[in-house]
Parts: C-alpha cells; structure tokens; sequence
C-alpha cells in the first residue's frame, strides 16, 4: 500500500517520484547534446579565377610598378613579363600576376582603375569535385603502397620479392603523378591569375592650323616665285642627270663611228663617160625624092 498512496505530509513515494526523473533528465541531455554538437563540415570550393585586362595609358612604366607593387602587397608575386613595340611606335607591355584569392577582387578593381579599359575578361572554373576526387585517390593510394611494403616485409621468398617491389614502384609512380595534379590544383585554387596588357595611347594627328587669308605682297609673292624656280631647276637637274648616260653613250658611238670612217680605207668611185652630142647623119637622095615629088603634084 505504501507504493500505491500517497503519504502524510503530502510529498509523492520516493519510488514514485523517481521514476519519471530519468525520462526528464535525458530529455535534456539530449537537447543539450543537440545545442553543443558541432555544425556538418563545409566544404570549401576550389575556384580556378583567370582575369584578363587591357589597360590604354600614357605612363606605361607607372602603371606597371603600381601593378608589381599592388601583387606584393596582397601576398602574390609577378609571374610572367613581356614587353614590344610595334610598327606604329607604340609600346605594350603584358605582366601576369599571382594574387591570393582573398584579395583577388581588390587587386583587380585597382588595375582597373588605373587608365583608360580597353577589354576586360574574368572566368571562373569550379574545381571542387575534381580536388575531393583527387585527394581520395591520393588517401587510397597511399593506402595501396603501405599494404604492398607490409607484405613485402613479411614476404620470404625471392620471388614474391621481385613480384612485390614490380608492384611497389608501379604504385610509387601512379601515386606521385597523382600527388602532382594535388599539388598543381592547389596553386591554381589558392592564386588567382590576372594577365595584365598596358599599351600606350595611338598617337594623335596634329592638329590643322587655319591661316588667314591675306593681302599679296611683293615680298610674298617673291618668295614664291623663288620656290617655284627652285624646283623647276632641281626637277631640270633631275631629268638632266636621267638623260645623261644615254646623251654619253651616244657621243662615244659617235665618235667611234667617225674614227671607224676615216681610218677605213676608201672604196675607189667609176669615172664618169663623157658627154657627147649626138649628129643626125645626112638625107641620102633616095629619102628626099619623095618629099619633091609630092612638091611637084601639089
């Protein structure tokens, strides 16, 4: 009966009483478990961040020593640097810059600022599921190349040696190639590559001055004519100095062919018939004796 009644002085059995504290307690160590347990790991992406600027400015030199300086400060460095000028005269230099990827965004908004934008590019490749592949093959790798040492150690014969060190330095390559990718996935995740070209501005065609017209002058008008007979006589000097070699080379034909001439001996020319007049011969009797008789009949 004591278990079931309650007592006197109003309070609950202790068997009573104890048997719903544990229910209540674990309740709340449960919610307190709860409150204190630690959050689900984040995963950190891996972004692979390019950027590529073209930056139009008088002070080439300036802005480059600001870029150099700006890479330093965030913790990076310059990589790559180039610099030519072209047919036009106009230098471009182009500068590459490994900067952290927490100041990746202000380094760029500073090279951007820092003349005229020509063109702008930035790209961003997300690389996380490649870097967890490779850091597990990595993990199971290394897994793989420790069990084949344990066996090589517990290995007796020869022949299982020789299978097992083939086997280890097979595993000891693919390992190391794999080690490799990590490493270089790491660097492109952890800097951000910014490729910056700085050239100078094109050169400006000089402005056309515009004269006013004036009055002629006799002074003027004599400077003119002196141009113009200045270069009449050096286009006549230029077309004399044409003509010269071929005038040459006609004088010294000439001159050989007179020699030729007259020290060739002379073909001897006929001599001319002389001239003589031409005598009708005398009428005989017989030619005039018709002429008379026909005389006579008229």
């Amino acid at each position: 009966m004591a278990g079931g009644a309650p007592a006197a002085d109003g309070k609950a059995p202790e068997g009573a009483a104890a048997a719903p504290a544990p229910a209540g307690s674990a309740g709340a160590a449960g919610s307190a478990a709860g409150k204190n347990a630690a959050p689900p790991a984040v995963v950190r992406p891996n972004v692979i961040r390019t950027a590529t600027l073209g930056i139009e400015t008088a002070d080439v030199q300036k802005t480059l020593a600001s870029a150099r300086t700006a890479a330093d400060g965030a913790g990076g460095y310059v990589g790559n640097e180039s610099t030519k000028r072209g047919e036009d005269g106009r230098m471009t230099s182009t500068l590459t810059l490994r900067v952290p990827g927490e100041r990746y965004d202000a380094v760029l908004g500073a090279m951007e600022g820092s003349g005229k934008l020509l063109h702008r590019k930035v790209d961003a490749q997300d690389v996380t599921e490649k870097v967890a592949d490779i850091g597990s093959r990595v993990s199971s790798q290394q897994a793989s190349v420790a069990r084949v040492r344990e066996m090589m150690g517990k290995a007796s014969a020869l022949s299982e040696v020789v299978m097992l060190e083939s086997e280890l330095s097979r595993r000891q390559s693919d390992l190391e190639s794999l080690l490799a990718q990590q490493t270089a996935l790491k660097d492109q995740t952890s800097l951000g590559t910014i490729t910056l070209e700085v050239s100078e501005p094109p050169a400006k065609p000089e402005a056309e001055k515009k004269e006013k017209k004036k009055e002629p002058t006799f002074l003027g008008a004599l400077g003119g004519g002196w141009d113009v007979f200045t270069k009449v006589v050096r286009y006549l000097t230029v077309a004399v100095g044409a003509v010269l070699p071929f005038a040459l080379t006609a004088v010294v034909g000439l001159l050989l062919f007179r020699l030729y001439r007259r020290w060739r001996p002379a073909t001897p020319k006929p001599a001319p018939v002389p001239w003589r007049a031409t005598v009708p011969a005398a009428r005989t009797a017989a030619d005039t004796a018709p002429d008379t008789e026909a005389g006579v009949q008229d």
